[in-house]
């Protein structure tokens, strides 16, 4: 694999890394909500659960999807219908500190097995394997690029919970964490648009 291949790939798992999805919207709503320290798991789950992702399309998952449409069809609708029940518990939750919110934050294994229903996941990932690694010496390209994933999501997943966290200043009122959470709902529902138009 050429370092040419793997600068392209870096810039490729940070814009996609970074830009507002499922994943990105939940760590906000989990750093304002619950901070930084608790967030930890849920940040955690997300790294690992997309380079177990990644590893496992690599070495064949990809190929099960691409023979049986409707099975990817199937987690397609499982993806979006968990989506939904996931902004209903952000719209409902609140801080511990701030009026008594319900819920809790994300667990380690919750945010991992979420990356197999996550249709931003599957795109991320079948697009890294496809485009980034080449047919010859395969295998450790794929090592490499699952070793490049963990570098460059760990820290962005990071960002989002820390700029939440952030915002708990701002958000020092129940009626504030209230309609921020509808927002962060809200745009979590807004995320399912390119599945549900496609």
């Amino acid at each position: 694999m050429t370092a040419k291949l793997l600068l392209a790939f870096v810039g490729f798992s940070l814009v996609t890394s970074i830009t507002p999805g499922p994943n990105n919207t939940m760590l906000l709503a989990s750093g304002v909500n619950y901070g930084f320290r608790r967030t930890l798991p849920h940040m955690a789950g997300i790294t690992l659960g997309c380079m177990v992702m990644l590893v496992l399309v690599g070495i064949g998952l990809g190929a099960v999807f691409a023979a049986s449409p409707r099975l990817y069809q199937v987690i397609r609708i499982a993806g979006a219908a968990y989506l939904l029940w996931l902004a209903w518990q952000i719209a409902c939750a609140g801080p511990t500190d701030i009026g008594g919110g319900r819920g809790r934050p994300m667990q380690f294994l919750e945010a991992a097995a979420f990356q197999w229903v996550n249709p931003k996941a599957w795109i991320v990932v079948t697009g890294a394997v496809t485009t980034y690694a080449p047919r010859e010496d395969f295998v450790r390209s794929v090592a490499a690029l699952t070793l490049l994933l963990m570098l460059t999501n760990a820290p962005v997943v990071a960002l989002w919970a820390g700029c939440g966290m952030a915002l708990r200043g701002a958000l020092n009122k129940p009626i504030r964490v209230r309609a921020f959470n509808i927002a962060m709902a809200a745009l979590l529902v807004l995320s399912l648009y390119p599945i549900l138009a496609e």
